[in-house]
């Protein structure tokens, strides 16, 4: 068997094989796994999985307001739906004739995934090698378990990670189109998709402009090669096609900032730890200093490695992770978990770390499906998700 078609085999391998473990308990309608109550409605309870089913509505359709207000009873406001944007449920959309919206919507999220873990191998082995590139995938494969949990449910973080890893693989290889081109896809898919343009122009231009004062004007602008680098607009462009999208649909061009309790960034900073924030509600948080303590390591570590663009959009987004007020702020910051994995590339691949790592997928896998088991949204009539 040729090298290639194994290595595809292993990635769909560690794609399919936990989300299927993490179905099976709710598909045969398990009551009760390891003493953890499990609820008896089977697939139902994936599908119903946060936001899935507000992407579903999205899909079926396409931002119609009239179709909303007519078909779908949750309490949200019309404008609310701006905050899902339309890349993923576009995908459902338009292979729902195959398999119905439901399940179309998971068989997207997988095929998603998939091609999350394909371009972490293809970034992870300039770091570590092809041989032990191959634990490190099938670590991220699993780890954390928030990811594993998205990558099993209706969800448009695997698309968008998937997204963030191809464009910054790219542009850590200087093909720029490949680079703007899945920088769009990353962008239409999720809000944050733009701050992968702010790391690029910084990584970019940043280094450039220290040149500018002892340079004439003339040869420092032809210096700046502005012609190599035009495919990188390519994620503005489709923000703005975004917003002229909702222009059409919401009769409002800014229809996101408008989306009601959904942009939950605040100001001062670290204000999660507040526990009447509507978002927040417990004070039994102290895991998310943690979450800081190892996005600044991991910061610290790129910016040693001397990866630019990397350490750019992990300090940016993490940066903006400090004035997020969520509970759930490590699905927040899984864009830059790949790039965390590079970080600490040199511990992740020692035996201690395996030992580990084999010592905690009971753990994932028990979190996992407690974690689905309780994070469903109420839905009363399947009819109109069908």
């Amino acid at each position: 068997m040729p090298e290639k078609l194994k290595r595809i085999l292993f990635f769909a391998a560690i794609t399919v094989v936990p989300t299927l473990l993490i179905w099976i308990p709710f598909y045969f309608n398990i009551s009760k796994f390891w003493n953890i109550p499990l609820p008896k409605s089977g697939m139902a309870t994936i599908v119903a999985n946060y936001d899935g089913p507000l992407y579903l509505v999205v899909a079926k359709t396409l931002y119609n307001l009239n179709l909303i207000r007519l078909n779908y009873s949750f309490p949200l406001p019309l404008e609310y739906y701006a905050a899902h944007f339309p890349f993923y449920p576009l995908l459902i959309k338009l292979t729902a004739g195959f398999f119905g919206f439901p399940y179309a919507m998971l068989l997207i999220t997988v095929i998603s995934s998939m091609l999350a873990i394909y371009f972490f191998n293809k970034l992870i082995i300039d770091f570590v090698g092809r041989k032990s590139a191959l634990w490190m995938t099938f670590v991220f494969s699993i780890f954390p378990a928030r990811w594993l949990i998205v990558r099993s449910v209706g969800s448009a973080e695997p698309l968008f990670v998937a997204a963030i890893i191809a464009s910054l693989y790219y542009f850590r290889k200087e093909r720029y189109v490949s680079s703007g081109i899945w920088g769009a896809i990353a962008q239409l898919t999720k809000s944050t998709g733009i701050l992968l343009f702010f790391a690029y122009a910084a990584a970019i231009f940043l280094p450039k402009i220290k040149k500018a004062a002892v340079s004439q004007r003339t040869s420092w602008l032809s210096s700046l090669q502005l012609a190599t680098y035009l495919p990188i607009f390519l994620i503005p462009l489709s923000l703005l096609g975004v917003f002229l999208l909702y222009q059409i649909k919401f009769n409002d061009f800014l229809a996101y900032f408008h989306s009601g309790d959904n942009i939950h960034l605040f100001f001062p900073p670290f204000q999660i730890f507040n526990p009447q924030q509507p978002w927040v509600g417990t004070f039994w948080l102290e895991e998310v200093i943690f979450v800081y303590l190892f996005g600044i390591l991991g910061l610290a570590k790129l910016i040693q490695k001397k990866e630019t663009a990397l350490a750019w959009f992990v300090g940016i987004f993490f940066v903006l992770t400090l004035f997020i007020s969520h509970r759930d702020l490590i699905r927040y910051s899984l864009p830059i978990v790949p790039f965390l994995f590079v970080a600490f590339s040199e511990t992740l691949v020692k035996k201690e770390f395996k030992i580990a790592i084999v010592l905690l997928i009971i753990p994932i896998y028990l979190f996992s499906l407690a974690f689905i088991s309780q994070n469903v949204m109420p839905i009363s009539d399947w009819a109109p998700f069908l």
